[in-house]
């Protein structure tokens, strides 16, 4: 049935939700069956490459907003770090590390409900310095919802990719944040893409929610024509409101990237945040669905170190994208 449904798609027919489900419903004891016919959907349209992303917290732990799984937002009392914007300098230098740990793309990330004029002239300046020494490098941003105006002042800047996660279904996002709507985060999201930039946009699984939230996310997703799906698993933080939720398991984990990434086959679909505590020895076959993974830490948690992925990569037998690729 998976390796029929692999098929149909690579035929270029659309996924349907009962082919969504088929997969999410699965049984452990089917899970390398699922895997091989993710797989097989993965390495049609994307090869055996794995795309190296690498995070930049340029703001951090001073979120006004309520988003229950974030250790970011001082609403909670989590200990996390807190700086306001890094400067050029800084930001300029975290690419440059980057790009020293063979990433693709580069993405700056505050903790904001929305960036200021003052923060969006910054990030613009840095990406101009950042181009001009790694012109191919990809830049992604994820500064937050945009005011108008805001996503073509950093298009024209050179940013490639903004990031603004939808992080659940419609349904279970009203659930975990209470300050500001999921319409808000589509709505900048296609911002972004009516700008010129692509879309990275994923969520959070682990946070309480089912598995139909899983399908309505992954087509969620679909809809807006996201480009680059990431898809994180839930680290509980302590001093949050989700900080005694259990992890998923790594079956669970596995069967929901092949969720993701049969429904949108021709985005790049990344293994991101809580990866490493999640999927543990069972990380390396998340290549099998996802061809993109972040290395060297998110933001407030630490992660794999890139030398350490870059050999999981090649042991699996994949092969990491050429550095500085967009």
């Amino acid at each position: 049935m998976y390796a029929e449904i692999a098929d149909k798609i690579i035929a270029g027919e659309t996924p349907t939700r009962e082919d969504a489900f088929a997969f999410a419903k699965s049984s452990d004891d089917e899970l390398l069956e699922v895997l091989d016919a993710a797989y097989r959907v993965r390495r049609h349209f994307h090869g055996k490459t794995v795309k190296i992303h690498v995070l930049q917290n340029a703001k951090s732990g001073v979120c006004p907003e309520d988003c229950s799984f974030c250790s970011q937002s001082m609403k909670y009392n989590t200990n996390v770090e807190q700086y306001g914007m890094q400067t050029v300098d800084e930001l300029v230098k975290g690419a440059r590390m980057a790009a020293a740990s063979g990433a693709v793309t580069y993405c700056m990330v505050t903790s904001t409900r929305g960036p200021s004029s003052r923060e969006i002239a910054t990030v613009c300046e840095a990406v101009k310095q950042i181009k001009s020494e790694f012109p191919t490098m990809g830049i992604c941003s994820s500064l937050g919802l945009l005011k108008p105006g805001q996503a073509e002042k950093l298009a024209d800047a050179g940013v490639d990719r903004y990031n603004h996660n939808i992080e659940s279904s419609k349904r279970h996002f009203e659930t975990i944040v209470s300050t500001h709507k999921w319409e808000d985060r589509v709505n900048t999201v296609k911002s972004a893409k009516e700008a010129g930039m692509s879309a990275c946009c994923g969520g959070i699984l682990g946070m309480g929610e089912t598995i139909e939230d899983w399908v309505e996310l992954a087509f969620a997703l679909r809809d807006i024509g996201v480009e680059s799906v990431p898809v994180n698993f839930l680290d509980p933080r302590p001093g949050t409101p989700l900080d005694e939720k259990p992890r998923l398991t790594p079956h669970e984990a596995l069967r929901a990237l092949s969720v993701f990434r049969i429904v949108n086959p021709e985005s790049d679909v990344r293994v991101a945040g809580g990866r490493e505590v999640t999927l543990k020895h069972m990380q390396p076959l998340a290549l099998y669905a996802a061809n993109s993974i972040f290395t060297n830490g998110y933001l407030t948690t630490p992660g794999a170190d890139a030398s350490d992925d870059y050999r999981m990569i090649t042991d699996a037998g994949f092969e990491p994208a050429v550095v500085n690729a967009t």
